[in-house]
């Protein structure tokens, strides 16, 4: 019994031409450290959706994160709101990072006030790619673990990594404490 050859479906030809397209379009961005795809695992829609999303990472401008927003996100300087004042702006900027889908991670060691200064400070000045991230959220590490892992070390890092630590460092480990302003920011969905 001989086999039928695979009826080519119109769509299927539409996602290799979209492929093919997309290739081109990145090519000038490549270099040595890309790594290729392998299409014969991945099916081409999928592929697709990872390329055009590399694309956008690619032609997106770097702009300051307060003119991601339409009027440009402005907040009061910290030293100008009260408590009350500065919880509630905080609350609200929060809100709107996640809308923006930029999600605050390891918040729960600053107080409001010190988590409201880092971003205005240093997250709504900060310049990054700006482009429509689809299902991806751009995470500020509110700790700066890679300049200091005491923070992360002693309030938010498992025993197990505090382990993996410990044997290619030199300096001793902080004591576990519990972060002392425990907060339920919004997160991603997993």
């Amino acid at each position: 019994m001989s086999q039928l050859p695979h009826q080519v479906r119109p769509d299927e030809v539409d996602h290799l031409l979209r492929n093919a397209q997309l290739r081109d379009a990145l090519d000038p961005y490549l270099d040595e450290a890309y790594v290729s795809i392998n299409a014969h695992r991945l099916p081409t829609p999928v592929e697709n959706k990872w390329l055009e999303s590399m694309l956008a990472w690619e032609r997106a401008p770097i702009t300051p994160i307060a003119q991601w927003f339409e009027p440009a996100l402005s907040i009061p300087a910290p030293e100008s709101l009260d408590d009350d004042e500065l919880h509630e702006r905080l609350w609200d900027t929060i809100q709107k990072l996640f809308d923006k889908r930029i999600v605050l991670d390891f918040t729960d060691h600053l107080s409001d006030r010190q988590l409201y200064t880092i971003i205005f400070r240093d997250i709504l000045s900060s310049p990054e790619k700006c482009f429509d991230r689809g299902e991806n959220y751009l995470h500020w590490d509110c700790a700066d673990t890679a300049v200091n892992p005491e923070v992360y070390l002693r309030y938010y890092a498992s025993e197990e990594e505090r382990a993996q630590w410990l044997e290619t460092e030199e300096d001793p480990l902080p004591p576990v404490e519990p972060p002392p302003y425990p907060r339920k920011l919004p997160r991603c969905p997993l």
